[in-house]
């Protein structure tokens, strides 16, 4: 089992494995076959209302990662979220996003939980 996150601008390697796209929104700039996406679970990505508060330095990583972890409870996040958990179990997964600072954004927060 291996998940790992990196960035979407990043080039694809052969060690990603499946690529999972973990941003509500396409990423900037990048051409939709350049960036070789197997996945793109949007209902599993933090809310444009969370996502929102976030960005506008209102609140802690902290209370963002909470606050994720509990969108993710509904019932479409959680069956995506199961979903990529099977896909780490069969093989390596990369996790892809846009934000300039992954180890404190929502792919953070999806890679504790799935690895």
């Amino acid at each position: 089992m291996s998940v790992r996150v990196r960035r979407v601008y990043e080039s694809p390697e052969p060690e990603d494995g499946v690529r999972v796209l973990v941003d509500r929104l396409w990423p900037r700039g990048l051409a939709k076959d350049a960036a070789r996406i197997d996945e793109w679970p949007k209902a599993m990505t933090p809310s444009s209302e969370l996502r929102k508060w976030y960005h506008t330095g209102e609140g802690s990583y902290d209370e963002f990662a909470r606050r994720y972890e509990a969108e993710l409870a509904a019932p479409e996040a959680a069956e995506l979220l199961d979903h990529v958990r099977t896909l780490v179990g069969e093989g390596p997964v990369t996790l892809l996003t846009a934000a300039k600072s992954p180890e404190e954004s929502h792919a953070a927060v999806l890679l504790g939980l799935l690895g």
